[in-house]
């Protein structure tokens, strides 16, 4: 259907600072939203009260308003600005209680703003648990067991009755924050007084526990003819217990049989249809039983997320783009996909690589504080990086981070116990992945390892792969002596040469030297959303060890601007914000702008920003 031709006007909400749990995603998926708006032909406002954000530029909506996002502020805009209808589903947690807000005060009916992308029953049905869980009874879908609590003694009896331990859940919380998992009586005491204080409802879904269990994520599209489309499916590393934010996921899942992948795709469109979303993308998240497959629906986000914005970046496919479309009135069939020009939006992305997101830490800057990873988010940044295989990408990934590693199972051997290794293994931290490597080179089984870590068995394989390589290295005490096809498979297993370096006692110098005599160079892929169905017009590349060449080469003058790779604790978006501007400023000065970056939050690692965009490390291997 054509675009809607009664709203001339759109107010979008941002999403206010970086927190954790909110962070520059929301920025990406705003600063799209609000282009491709415009070039639509409306007049957008925009509210937000972050400065160091691209969607805060002049040039971005046609009024913007640095402005607490409180009902007061917004009803003054409302009011002077009297705008058609309300965008709230590409700010985050932050919108979407906003606008919740903004209804149940009147504001909305009093100006006659219509709510975009979804409406406030859909929003409260997805935001409060208790009904979400009534709606996935109606329709046939299993979740967990739960209670709504609103005082402390109630909590007391759901937990009599599923037993320990139980996971609390605040209403309308961000990033988990207030929840956790209480393994005990005290424990639960602290955590439902913490809960009920951090809900702004002053209520916690208190529920069976599914730890061990494992996690998937579908990222989901629906328009208002109910085609439906999965953007891409991500699969936790980490069982059930800890927050998808502070897991290593990989995309596409990698550990689905295929009736198990359709059950799942057919359970996500029936969430949607049943919460409400008919015009834009949500997150639907399932736990899966690893012993007998059955699957629970855990939740539903019916905005744009930070999965959305790695399942963005990771196919090609711009939800929060698109998202913004059909909020509008068109629908699938009718966007065209800028990567191929001849699809459309309704064709599922398919990709032929693999995907590994890799959280980023910032412990060491509060001492004290307990590393224990739980359903509370506790990570302040991310990165992502794309290989041939789930080997190469996590070593790629791993590099990212620019903590000091190279690459996985590249750091000291941990001189602990058998006894304390087990305790490291059992309990998900940031540094459980060094756990794991000591693990499999001391010979634990493969076996053993997935059942302390609750790692699917292929994944603690995979990673027993790489140690066993490493350790066909370590066999080679000169760089000399290493053979030509065993320096070829582990470059294609991503060892860095940073790495490669430490495992044969030489520098970093001397191994890319030995790589070029031997030809042994990275190639260049294209991402294009269809697996090389059809021709890619966006370069929007990543680098692998194989023969053939994606990349076209241009004779103009060139530019490359090096992202700020993960948020941390000091360097945030407003380092992406001086990336961002520096493309525009040197494409206007005629050059072909190339970024390399390896944030999947930003704007800069969006594939329209610059002329050309790798996701790649910035390492001096990955950048040269």
């Amino acid at each position: 259907m054509p675009r809607r031709d009664d709203i001339a006007s759109v107010l979008v909400l941002g999403s206010g600072p970086i927190v954790i749990g909110q962070a520059s995603e929301f920025d990406y998926s705003g600063t799209q939203a609000c282009k491709v708006l415009r070039e639509e032909g409306l007049r957008v406002v925009l509210i937000n009260s972050n400065p160091a954000t691209i969607m805060t530029d002049p040039a971005m909506a046609d009024a913007t308003y640095i402005e607490p996002l409180t009902v007061a502020t917004v009803r003054a805009v409302i009011e002077k600005e009297r705008p058609d209808a309300l965008l709230p589903t590409l700010g985050g947690q932050t919108a979407l209680n906003l606008a919740v807000e903004l209804y149940e005060s009147g504001v909305l009916d009093e100006y006659g703003v219509e709510v975009l992308g979804a409406d406030l029953e859909a929003i409260q049905t997805a935001e409060d648990r208790l009904k979400f869980k009534e709606a996935m009874s109606e329709i046939g879908l299993e979740s967990p067991r739960s209670s709504y609590v609103k005082e402390e003694s109630q909590a007391f009896e759901a937990a009599a009755e599923y037993g320990y331990p139980v996971v609390l859940r605040p209403s309308f919380t961000l990033g988990g924050k207030g929840g956790g998992i209480a393994y005990d009586e005290d424990e639960l005491r602290r955590m439902i007084r913490q809960g009920l204080a951090d809900s702004p409802v002053h209520e916690v879904l208190v529920e069976e526990s599914v730890l061990g269990w494992k996690e998937y994520e579908l990222e989901v599209m629906r328009d208002r003819n109910d085609n439906c489309v999965i953007v891409c499916s991500i699969e936790n590393l980490d069982a059930m217990g800890v927050h998808t934010g502070d897991s290593i996921t990989i995309a596409p899942a990698m550990t689905l049989s295929d009736p198990e992948y359709q059950q799942m795709r057919d359970a996500a469109f029936a969430v949607l249809r049943r919460i409400g979303v008919e015009t834009g993308g949500s997150n639907v998240q399932f736990a899966v039983d690893p012993a007998t497959g059955r699957q629970l629906v855990i939740e539903m986000n019916p905005r744009v997320s930070r999965s959305s914005a790695l399942a963005s970046k990771a196919t090609g496919f711009p939800i929060a783009k698109i998202a913004a479309k059909l909020t509008i009135g068109y629908s699938l069939d009718e966007i065209a996909n800028d990567i191929t020009r001849k699809t459309k939006a309704a064709f599922e992305p398919t990709i032929d690589y693999v995907v590994v997101k890799v959280p980023r830490f910032a412990f060491e800057k509060f001492g004290g504080t307990d590393d224990t990873l739980t359903t509370k988010m506790k990570s302040v940044g991310e990165v992502m990086a794309m290989g041939r295989t789930f080997k190469e990408a996590l070593n790629k990934a791993m590099r990212s981070l620019e903590d000091g590693q190279v690459g996985f199972g590249a750091g000291p051997s941990l001189d602990i116990d058998d006894e304390a290794l087990e305790e490291r293994l059992r309990r998900p931290t940031a540094a459980r992945m060094d756990a794991v490597d000591e693990a499999l080179t001391r010979g634990w089984s493969v076996e053993r390892v997935s059942e302390l870590t609750g790692f699917d068995p292929w994944f603690t394989d995979q990673l027993l792969q790489l140690v066993e390589r490493r350790r066909e290295l370590r066999a080679y005490e000169h760089l000399a002596a290493l053979p030509d096809d065993l320096l070829r498979e582990a470059k294609a297993d991503g060892f860095s040469d940073a790495h490669l370096a430490r495992l044969l006692n030489t520098s970093e110098d001397h191994v890319r030297a030995r790589r070029h005599t031997l030809g042994i160079r990275p190639v260049f892929k294209t991402v294009d959303t269809c697996a090389a169905e059809f021709e890619a017009y966006t370069p929007y590349h990543y680098s692998t060890y194989e023969d053939e060449d994606e990349v076209t080469d241009s004779d103009r003058d060139k530019v490359i601007v090096l992202g700020s790779g993960p948020n941390r604790i000091g360097q945030g978006v407003e380092f992406d914000y001086c990336c961002v501007h520096a493309v525009f400023a040197l494409r206007d000065a005629g050059y072909e702008t190339i970024m390399v970056n390896c944030n999947p939050e930003t704007v800069s690692t969006d594939y329209d920003t610059a002329d050309r965009l790798y996701f790649e490390p910035l390492t001096f291997e990955d950048v040269l």
